[in-house]
């Protein structure tokens, strides 16, 4: 006879009525996910969230234990306004939710850089919170000739991101009317040339609501690809090496196209200096900034590192660019057992405090 499941939990992420309907545990992108969690005796159970049947989800979601959530905060136009509210509803009845809404809004927007700049992994950020605020004090910034990176404060797959300088030959000026060349980092664009003002006004969207924009520099060894650290909780679960063509030097364009994503295990030797960071360092003096308890930590996140400028030793330096927490997908093969035992611990704790 069977035992008795030790927790049910649910693993949403966004589609229509139809694939809500179609989804099963062997046809979903987190299959191995399901098949983990099978092996700790969990019932998991996809929940497809779509707009139009957010009533059905909700109920769905208040019979389990707990759910890890995949949605990007845009896709295709739509974003998280609605599915939010639900998932803090949920969790305040006591369904663990990872990543909790709030915590994603502590440590998986882009005005994290700001906020934790000192921490070592930062560098060089600025934080405009009105678009008069950005108005008055990007202009000066710009005119130093330096190549600045604007991010959106909420955004993914490079929606928002922008590189910025003063055009050729163009003096240094912080008038609206100064020549810019622009080029926005989501796939298929290309650089323009433009007023200052013109882009500043283009810009106004992200202010919308509680939108922000950060303001670095750029990162002359972005060529060299970022390194993504795969982490569950505060441990660290895997390592990717990837390429973009967003927002590269023509010359660097020219040589052809980037290699693929190559992913590698926690143990990869040449990663280690940046494990030691992350694990004794930088995420627990993030965690007391920011106020967020080691398991209020999401399931599974990942923190994007540019390569800075290299000692005078020549060792790497690592810059942060980003947090992912929304939508971690794919990672390393040795992140997957990781989740599982994470979620069955923190349900199995929500339990005890029940009852305690």
């Amino acid at each position: 006879m069977a035992a008795d499941p030790v927790a049910r939990l649910a693993i949403l992420w966004r589609g229509g009525r139809n694939a809500r309907t179609a989804a099963t545990l062997q046809n979903s992108r987190l299959h191995r996910v399901f098949k983990a969690l099978a092996a700790l005796n969990v019932a998991a159970e996809p929940a497809v969230y779509a707009e139009e049947v957010a009533v059905e989800v909700r109920e769905q979601l208040l019979q389990v234990d707990g759910v890890l959530v995949w949605v990007d905060p845009i896709t295709g136009g739509q974003d998280r306004s609605q599915l939010d509210p639900l998932l803090r509803e949920v969790a305040s009845k006591g369904v663990w939710v990872s990543a909790h809404p709030d915590i994603i809004l502590k440590m998986g927007v882009k005005d994290v850089l700001f906020r934790t700049r000192d921490l070592g992994w930062g560098t060089d950020t600025e934080l405009y919170v009105t678009i008069d605020d950005f108005k008055k004090r990007f202009p000066p910034r710009l005119a130093s000739g330096a190549v600045r990176v604007l991010k959106q404060n909420r955004g993914n797959g490079g929606n928002g991101v922008w590189s910025v300088q003063l055009g050729p030959d163009q003096p240094a000026s912080s008038d609206a009317d100064a020549i810019v060349r622009v080029e926005h980092a989501l796939r298929g664009s290309v650089a323009e040339t433009m007023r200052l003002g013109d882009f500043i006004d283009r810009c106004e969207i992200y202010f919308s609501g509680s939108g922000r924009l950060i303001d670095q520099p750029f990162l002359p060894r972005l060529p060299e690809g970022t390194i993504r650290c795969y982490m569950v909780h505060d441990r660290l679960v895997g390592f990717s090496h990837q390429f973009s063509q967003g927002l590269l030097p023509e010359s660097a364009k020219a040589e052809g196209s980037a290699p693929g994503k190559v992913m590698y295990g926690p143990a990869e030797p040449r990663f280690q200096v940046l494990r030691t960071k992350m694990e004794s360092d930088w995420v627990p003096a993030m965690q007391r900034l920011l106020d967020i308890d080691t398991l209020s930590l999401p399931a599974i996140w990942d923190a994007d590192f540019l390569y800075g400028p290299k000692t005078e030793s020549g060792d790497d330096t690592y810059i942060l660019c980003e947090i992912n927490v929304s939508s971690v997908f794919p990672f390393p093969d040795e992140a997957v057992g990781k989740i599982a035992e994470a979620a069955v611990s923190r349900m199995q704790a929500i339990k005890l405090a029940r009852l305690s």
